[in-house]
């Protein structure tokens, strides 16, 4: 099995690695950042990535997101320090095999990888347990659970403070495209401005 730890703490990687170097045959490959990950993917066929969600620069859903697109047979097991519902649930509609807190312990880990690579999916008990108290909640009926992926990826971006011309040469796209996003946004969630969007992602613990 071939499989990909990005992440941008040596040290995390270096336990992962150590943990997975127990699996006979498993060649691991690292990765600091989503520039460094999606050269060693378009270099070697990956069975599984365990991505981090909190990247510098391509965050880790947007990786996630590219992956999918240009790989879609490699699994990509999400690792997270914080146990937010609404990353995994957007994890998993971008096409993730798992979604797993940090804080699990190691042995965890082994049996979420093991999982996925039988073609299984996983997820830890403390995300679980917060989806199952959104969907009790009716949390789906959120206003950004309203929002396209690039739609969603967009609002991200200005809520961090990004402007249209940052957003558009990350995305690729023009700056045109970024204002025809932000107006479809602002209409869908009815808000204002870009204030008023940073102080719910805030709010609802989306950055």
């Amino acid at each position: 099995m071939k499989t990909l730890i990005c992440d941008d703490h040596k040290i995390v990687r270096a336990g992962i690695k150590q943990l997975l170097q127990q699996w006979p045959g498993n060649l691991i490959k690292e990765a600091g950042n989503g520039t460094e990950a999606i050269e060693m993917l378009q270099k070697n066929d990956f069975d599984i990535v365990l991505l981090d969600v909190s990247l510098p620069g391509i965050s880790g859903l947007e990786l996630l997101e590219i992956i999918k697109k240009r790989w879609r047979a490699t699994n990509v097991l999400m690792l997270s320090v914080y146990s937010k519902e609404q990353d995994a649930i957007r994890a998993f509609k971008l096409g993730a095999s798992g979604y797993l807190a940090t804080d699990a312990a190691l042995e965890e880990l082994f049996i979420a990888v093991k999982r996925i690579a039988a073609g299984g999916k996983y997820i830890s008990s403390a995300i679980a347990e917060k989806l199952a108290d959104n969907l009790l909640n009716s949390n789906n009926t959120l206003k950004h659970n309203m929002l396209s992926k690039r739609e969603f990826v967009t609002m991200i971006k200005l809520a961090k403070g990004e402007s249209l011309k940052e957003i558009g040469n990350e995305l690729s796209i023009s700056n045109k495209t970024v204002s025809t996003y932000r107006a479809r946004i602002m209409k869908k969630m009815n808000l204002y401005n870009n204030s008023q969007l940073t102080r719910y992602c805030m709010e609802h613990e989306l950055i």
